[in-house]
């Protein structure tokens, strides 16, 4: 019988006792009959185990509350081994079934440095480390980042932060600033100053908070007592990493368990002047100067959302595209992003790649020459200050050992999907990889935090709750923002049939548009329903203003399988963008017009 005591510190520490005071501990309730099962499994193998009964405890909610707090799991049984948290009854069965569970209370088991190392101090990998620290995990982070070909590097996470997400909404914004003024004189705003944008201000604005974002990455990992080595990590062996910190200095480390999360970088053309002269959305955002007149080459969502606020920040500014726009979206979509940035100063050459670049002038920025053949041959050449290679990118998995433990990789470098139930397994067991690695799967932060919080729990016993791949919001900031979530209408029709899919759609114009005189059908909502399944919504996508926020919210909706008439039912905020999609009623089916009447129109 535990001493009753109500103060939660004096339960922390007698739960520490518990468990630092026995090889096996377990934390359990006498009715339970999966502690039952593991009791018995105990008593089969003849193990000299403590128990408590939570149940006969006067205290024992107070203890189970103490206990998800320490271990972060709120069920029983809850077993310790040797100060470890091992988990419950089937993390339990696990270890038994793979000949772990005697060794390991024995003493014999391998003494590893660390319980996890994370590789990559991205979004994904900080998540991951995080978590399994707060589950009692020994853990360590390894990051390190590789300078581009121009020089740039950056700090402590990953790509989100330094050169992605963080400074491009940020830039997006300063871009929305300026639409804003042109529309504030419809308004009754009079201002007469000369309207001109500083780059280097909003640069090192963007930069200092970037440095302020790392910073505090650094205090939180110290604070979760996890290891931050900022470091190369290669494997030399199956549970053993060389770590080469940037002064060469090289140091081994092992564990017993590994997440793979280094990320992925851009990709560039093998054509001469690629690396020597252009840069990528790597150097973009930190770039010491205004890139002047400028050529994104790729349609990727980097391209358009970058092309799109330099030429709203006063750039010249053109994409060069070879085939379609924002591959992996829905088409229809992508085309209606590209044709409103082409009406408001973005130019496009489509069908055409470049052939080669060179520098025809020094100077910050200087000048370039892109020479490029169009696909029926023809050959253009320009000059351009600053080109941009937003084609693509490739995963991390080079040069880091993955050959030397057998990890299995596809053709592009990507982790090889080995089960559909557990995609962030590798072919080696203890092994895994989340985030931008894994194959086929979506390249976006929130979803590589959340699967490397769930993997985390996982391998920590906590629980065994999957990453959910398919319900997944995401927007395109372009200067006409691209919200999706689920399916596309291609790839619902491939997937379901045409038949078995209906689409409702509008074009619409907010209300903030009609005074500022802008353009009447730039904006659409669409709703692709599945109609074997009452309709049920699978996928979601506008083009217009906040569709970011928007979309967030109808996430949610769609992860509880909500249908059309959820939708229907639903009472919209007026007047919103957001209203539209409780009354979208023309189906593509029928060839209506969808465009727009009424008091937003």
């Amino acid at each position: 019988m535990a001493p009753v005591t109500t103060d939660h510190s004096d339960i922390d520490k007698l739960i520490t006792e518990y468990i630092s005071g026995n090889v096996v501990m377990m934390f359990s309730k006498s009715h339970c009959p999966f502690c039952k099962k593991i009791k018995q499994l105990f008593e089969t193998l003849n193990v000299t185990y403590k128990v408590l009964d939570l149940d006969l405890e006067e205290n024992g909610p107070t203890i189970q509350q103490v206990l998800l707090n320490k271990s972060g799991q709120r069920t029983v049984p809850n077993i310790y081994i040797r100060g470890k948290h091992i988990g419950g009854c089937d993390a339990t069965l696990k270890l038994n079934e793979e000949n772990k569970l005697l060794p390991l209370i024995a003493g014999d088991a391998e003494a590893y440095d660390y319980d996890l190392v994370v590789i990559g101090g991205g979004s994904g990998g900080l998540a991951a480390a995080k978590e399994a620290a707060n589950l009692g995990l020994k853990v360590a982070l390894l990051d390190f980042v590789t300078p581009t070909p121009q020089g740039t590097t950056w700090n402590l996470g990953g790509t989100c932060v330094n050169v992605g997400c963080i400074p491009k909404k940020l830039m997006h914004q300063a871009a929305l600033l300026r639409h804003s003024m042109d529309d504030a004189r419809k308004y009754g705003w009079n201002f007469d100053e000369k309207i001109e944008h500083d780059w280097d201000t909003m640069k090192d604005a963007i930069q200092a908070h970037i440095g302020s974002i790392s910073f505090s990455f650094r205090v939180e990992l110290r604070t979760k007592s996890v290891t931050y080595l900022n470091a190369y990590g290669e494997f030399v062996d199956q549970h053993k990493l060389k770590t080469t910190n940037k002064r060469g200095k090289v140091t081994e480390i092992t564990s017993e368990k590994f997440i793979l999360a280094t990320g992925m970088r851009p990709r560039y053309l093998d054509i001469p002047g690629a690396k020597e002269y252009a840069i990528t959305s790597d150097d973009l955002f930190s770039l010491p100067y205004a890139p002047g007149k400028t050529l994104c080459i790729g349609a990727s969502y980097v391209s358009l959302e970058c092309a799109g606020f330099l030429t709203s920040l006063g750039m010249d500014v053109t994409v060069m595209v070879r085939s379609i726009l924002l591959r992996g979206f829905d088409q229809q979509m992508a085309e209606l992003v590209g044709d409103y940035m082409q009406n408001h100063g973005t130019k496009f050459i489509r069908g055409a790649v470049p052939t080669k670049i060179e520098r025809i002038e020094e100077g910050t920025p200087g000048k370039l020459r892109v020479y490029a053949k169009t696909t029926d041959g023809q050959e253009i050449v320009d000059d351009f200050n600053t080109v941009l290679f937003a084609i693509g990118r490739d995963p991390c998995t080079k040069e880091i050992g993955l050959d030397k433990v057998g990890l299995n990789l596809n053709k592009n470098g990507f982790v090889s999907l080995q089960n559909e139930k557990e995609p962030e397994a590798t072919n080696i067991p203890h092994i895994y990889a989340c985030g931008d690695l894994l194959e086929d799967k979506l390249e976006l932060t929130p979803l590589a935090v959340q699967a490397g919080k769930l993997l985390a729990r996982r391998l920590a016993g906590s629980n065994d709750v999957q990453c959910d791949y398919v319900n997944v919001p995401t927007t395109v900031f372009t200067p006409l923002e691209y919200g999706c979530i689920g399916y596309s209408e291609e790839a619902a029709i491939q997937k379901f049939g045409e038949d078995n899919i209906e689409v409702f759609h509008s074009t619409f114009r907010p209300l903030e548009w009609s005074v500022a005189d802008r353009e009447k059908s730039a904006c659409y909502a669409k709703l692709v329903c599945h109609i074997p399944d009452k309709n049920r919504v699978i996928g979601f996508h506008i083009v217009g203003i906040n569709a970011g926020e928007i979309t967030q919210g109808y996430a949610v909706a769609m992860r509880v399988g909500a249908t059309k008439e959820d939708f229907d039912a639903t009472i919209g905020i007026h007047p919103t963008c957001s209203e539209k999609f409780t009354t979208l009623d023309i189906t593509k089916r029928s060839g209506l017009d969808t465009e727009e009447a009424g008091c937003g129109g």
